[in-house]
């Protein structure tokens, strides 16, 4: 029989007390919460060297995704991903970079306090 938690200390051997997350209840949805986000990340990443565009969104109506896509309950929204060829046309030019004194303030810039 298997406890709460022992699929991931078979999943995660080096790690057991993230067993722990399965049992007090935030920890495993925020943690799912945060990862999800990284993994949407690593999709855009992957696709984009391959052709396609991509755009990711957020402050939609999670509720209405949520009840088109998941109406069962289980699963949840974090955030939506349009995946394409684009046109190219309407796109406007891209900004300059910033560099790196332009975007950190001088507080935490260590350069400016020298």
């Amino acid at each position: 029989m298997c406890v709460p938690g022992c699929l991931q200390i078979r999943t995660n051997p080096l790690r057991p007390e993230s067993a722990n997350l399965s049992v007090d209840g935030g920890g495993l949805r925020s943690t799912a919460f945060r990862n999800s986000s990284l993994q949407g990340a690593y999709l855009i990443i992957a696709l984009r060297p391959v052709g396609l565009d991509c755009g990711a969104m957020s402050g939609f109506d999670n509720a209405k995704v949520d009840a088109a896509f998941f109406p069962d309950g289980r699963l949840k929204s974090n955030f939506l991903i349009n995946i394409g060829y684009g046109t190219g046309e309407g796109i406007p030019p891209r900004n300059p970079p910033l560099h790196f004194r332009g975007a950190v303030p001088d507080s935490l810039n260590s350069y400016s306090r020298r």
